[in-house]
């Protein structure tokens, strides 16, 4: 039984708590420094002492000036349980959340409001899953987390009374912490690392306004790859209005998810170079982890250590491990695969005797069903049937009602069932161990086979000690019968069911590689005559070119270096779209097109953009006009070649194709740099005239020159990227507003200086080291950003240095709630010390933990 409130009575001292607020903020004129004072006493000293009985021996807390831990004990069971009062002191709201988001529970906490994605996320049975690694670890890691979880409840029963403004304002107490919920929160990270799901669900709503054959344009797989025609063909005999219709449910679900930063939109960067390219010769690892911009950051800043064992680096609160990092010995970090181990297979659906049936191979086959309950708050629980098949859950909330009884009867004319398969249901998972045992690992000879043991997430998994680098993808990736699984299948063929699992023996990997570096970044790591699908959604290649040209220009790389480069905001785009838009044909083309306007103005804006992109030198600093042009250009291509075929702006064809196409190598920059006049979308279908491609961009760099004149002045040359693009960080409670009731809106908006930080200009876009993705033919407000940056170079006597992009604590009246945004804004990095003395130097504030 959850501990949360139901109550009509409660509820009501629930919005009378709230409105109080509000009231004495509008009449004091500063409700967020109102609520900042009265939740300072939530805020624990970073010195002193406290006594847990849970403890065998002593526990040294100490605490640099970001608040940055450093955690030593004696034993393991005591590091454990210290890392759980840790976690739970500096993010207990983000536990909390994640831990409520991964269960399908998150609607005790906030109301109806979350009841779809809780029946989402069991539907796809991310809690089963999570029981399924949680079995599979070993006996000694499943009590490590018991100890974890015992620290986390010490710290809650020590604070039940002045719990952080999150949870306190929800009127939330939070239950006991359980090894399942860590675990699940880890199964909660591998659905934000897979992603192609919400490809497959955008491209039923597209398909239904443009035909499938069109939609293959919209998806392409890299500049150097054919459009997968061929996957279209699987839905040539399919109703794609019905398929759509189906899909509805899925595509609201999706994009709730990605406002909490769990949608499968992630992205990194990571590179080791080899000692021979180093100036003192000892190796260098380097990783930046990609996650949507939000406050406070995933990552979690941490250095453990018990006698031998030592680990610094990025830790995920509410998991016991150090994710990526260093442990004195090696260095290891992580980027995306954009593996795709998710399929969506459409299901014809038939009742038979008052029962769901699935047609396979010429049978119609019953579904199979489970009940689930949902606690809301405020509300009746609601009891909701689960549908199944062969290729996994039904995905459409069209195929059942809720609340619903198992009995209930469903309606005749059923729509296409949406069933959904995913990787990660696999019974001989031992991931978990896997993450455990690599923070111990003393050389990469002893590192790569312990990462080949993980299959829960497709990773670019690099590591590296003083003498060698290796790269191993990991993850568990379906063989299909047929098919690449970039579109929807139909299942009741069976034909393009998967056939087993990729051996971990095919999935690419390399050590001490001649070119004498490891780079990933998202791009098609592997060949295109690679002989396995592993991805049809690769990212951009620009940010892997850009870190191959920087690495070969110096084969004196250090830290300093590194540095640079995960600084670095020059667009490899930039030239190659003054090559091909601005020589040859086309351009004459796009010249004669702009002569033939009798608008001498119009004629005059599209010139002076031209002139600007043909100056610029790539480099998108936040006071650079010339980066300004080049984001208003890619916004209006995309709008212009598109929009008149999938919109209008509001409809769910435009959203869904906007989602697709900020996630991945995209149609946008496919379209113009790479295909030529071919492409269906070349012709305003829907005009009574139409445009060729040159007739196109013509018109794209005027409206690119007037769309910046509207937001930025009329005078050019002060024209400022930064001004346009911008960085805001925002809790998910704030994202998550528009989906709640005027109460918790206006509560939000009320205390949105108190939770919220920005916004400021933001350099860099989709294109460079240094990410700054928008959402390009939407706005220009960041969203994807380097969540955490960490380089380890082995020639110093500290070699790791780090940086997150928010501050180390989830309460925003700590002091270090948002301290690390000015200096993460700054590119200012901070050392991870090992060696005693510095450890003592750096460290200075110390807390106790004693029996």
């Amino acid at each position: 039984m959850t501990s949360f409130t139901r109550s009509k009575g409660k509820r009501g001292i629930l919005i009378a708590y709230t409105c109080s607020i509000l009231l004495a903020g509008l009449l004091i004129g500063g409700c967020s420094t109102l609520v900042f004072r009265h939740f300072g006493k939530s805020v624990d000293s970073p010195e002193g002492s406290v006594k847990l009985p849970i403890l065998a021996q002593q526990v040294v807390v100490r605490r640099d000036h970001y608040g940055i831990p450093f955690i030593e004990a004696q034993n393991m069971d005591d590091m454990a349980r210290a890392i759980g009062y840790v976690n739970a002191s500096d993010r207990l709201t983000q536990m909390e959340g994640l831990r409520l988001v991964s269960q399908g529970r998150l609607a005790e906490m906030v109301g109806p409001s979350a009841l779809d994605l809780d029946i989402y996320i069991r539907t796809i049975g991310l809690p089963r899953i999570a029981g399924m690694l949680l079995k599979n670890m070993s006996r000694e890691n499943q009590i490590l987390l018991e100890r974890y979880c015992e620290g986390v409840n010490a710290y809650v029963e020590e604070h039940k009374d002045r719990l952080p403004p999150g949870l306190a304002l929800s009127r939330y107490i939070p239950d006991k912490w359980r090894p399942i919920d860590s675990i699940a929160i880890f199964a909660a990270v591998n659905l934000a690392l897979s992603f192609n799901l919400e490809e497959e669900i955008a491209a039923l709503s597209i398909a239904k306004t443009v035909g499938a054959e069109k939609t293959a344009w919209l998806l392409p797989i890299y500049p150097d790859e054919p459009i997968a025609l061929d996957e279209a063909a699987k839905l040539k005999d399919i109703d794609l209005k019905k398929a759509s219709v189906a899909s509805t449910k899925p595509t609201e679900v999706l994009s709730l998810l990605n406002m909490l930063g769990l949608g499968g939109i992630a992205s990194s960067n990571n590179w080791a170079i080899s000692k021979e390219r180093t100036a003192q010769g000892s190796s260098i690892l380097a990783n930046d982890t990609h996650l949507m911009l939000s406050m406070p950051s995933l990552w979690n800043m941490m250095h453990v250590k018990c006698g031998a064992y030592e680990a610094a680096g990025i830790n995920i609160a509410g998991i016991p491990a150090i994710c990526a990092g260093y442990n004195g010995h090696i260095a290891w970090g992580m980027t995306m695969v954009m593996g795709d181990n998710q399929d969506v297979f459409l299901e014809r659906m038939k009742e038979i005797h008052g029962r769901l049936h699935y047609l396979y191979k010429g049978q119609w086959l019953p579904v199979s069903s489970r009940v689930e309950i949902f606690r809301v708050l405020g509300k009746e629980p609601a009891k909701v049937a689960i549908l199944e098949t062969r290729h996994g859950p039904l995905l459409n909330e069209s195929l059942k009602r809720n609340p619903v009884s198992i009995i209930q009867s469903l309606p005749v004319d059923l729509p296409y069932g949406i069933a959904f398969s995913w990787a990660s249901n696999n019974e001989n998972d031992h991931s978990m161990d896997a993450f455990f045992k690599l923070s111990t690992a003393a050389s990469v000879e002893e590192a790569v086979p312990i990462m080949k043991q993980i299959k829960a997430m497709a990773l670019n998994m690099v590591c590296a000690d003083k003498d060698n680098i290796a790269w191993q993808v990991t993850g568990n990736y379906p063989v299909r019968s047929k098919g690449r699984g970039l579109m929807p299948s139909p299942g009741w063929t069976g034909e393009y069911d998967w056939t087993g699992f990729l051996d971990v023996a095919a999935l690419p990997s390399a050590k001490n590689p001649p070119e004498g570096f490891i780079g990933t970044a998202n791009n098609r790591t592997i060949p295109r005559d690679y002989p396995h699908i592993l991805s049809s959604s690769w990212y951009w290649p620009e940010r892997a070119e850009r870190i191959a040209q920087m690495v070969a220009a110096t084969s004196k790389h250090t830290h300093q270096s590194s540095m640079e480069m995960q600084l670095d905001v020059h667009s490899m785009l930039v030239p190659k779209l003054k090559e091909v838009i601005l020589s040859g044909r086309l351009f004459s083309g796009i010249l004669q097109e702009i002569q033939s306007w009798k608008d001498t103005g119009a004629k005059r804006k599209a010139q002076l953009a031209i002139e600007m992109l043909s100056s610029f030198d790539g480099n998108m600093t936040t006071d650079s006009p010339g980066a300004a042009i080049v984001g208003a250009f890619l916004h209006c291509a995309t709008r212009n070649i598109f929009l008149g075929e999938l919109g209008p702006e509001d409809s769910r064809t435009w959203q869904a194709f906007l989602t697709i196409n900020n996630i991945r190598y995209n149609a946008t920059c496919d379209h113009l740099l790479v295909r030529g006049n071919e492409s269906p979308f070349w012709d305003k279908a829907r005009n009574a005239s139409k445009e060729s491609k040159a007739q196109i961009i013509a018109r794209t760099f005027k409206d690119a020159y007037e769309l910046l004149e509207s937001k930025l002045g009329g005078a050019r040359t002060r024209w400022r990227w930064g001004d346009l693009h911008t960085y805001v960080w925002e809790t998910e409670s704030s994202k998550m507003a528009p989906h709640m009731g005027i109460i918790n809106r206006v509560a939000l908006w009320s205390l949105s200086s108190y939770f919220n930080r920005g916004p400021y200009p933001a350099p860099g876009d989709h294109f460079t080291l240094n990410v700054s993705a928008y959402h390009m033919g939407q706005n220009f407000d960041t969203w994807l950003i380097p969540a955490m940056r960490f380089i380890v170079d082995f020639s110093l006597n500290e070699p790791m240095y780090v940086m997150n992009s928010s501050g180390q604590s989830d309460n925003p009246s700590s002091p270090h709630y948002d301290d690390a945004i000015t200096a993460w804004l700054k590119g200012g990095y901070l050392s991870m010390p090992f060696r005693d003395k510095d450890v003592k130097e750096q460290y200075r504030d110390i807390f106790l933990l004693t029996p």
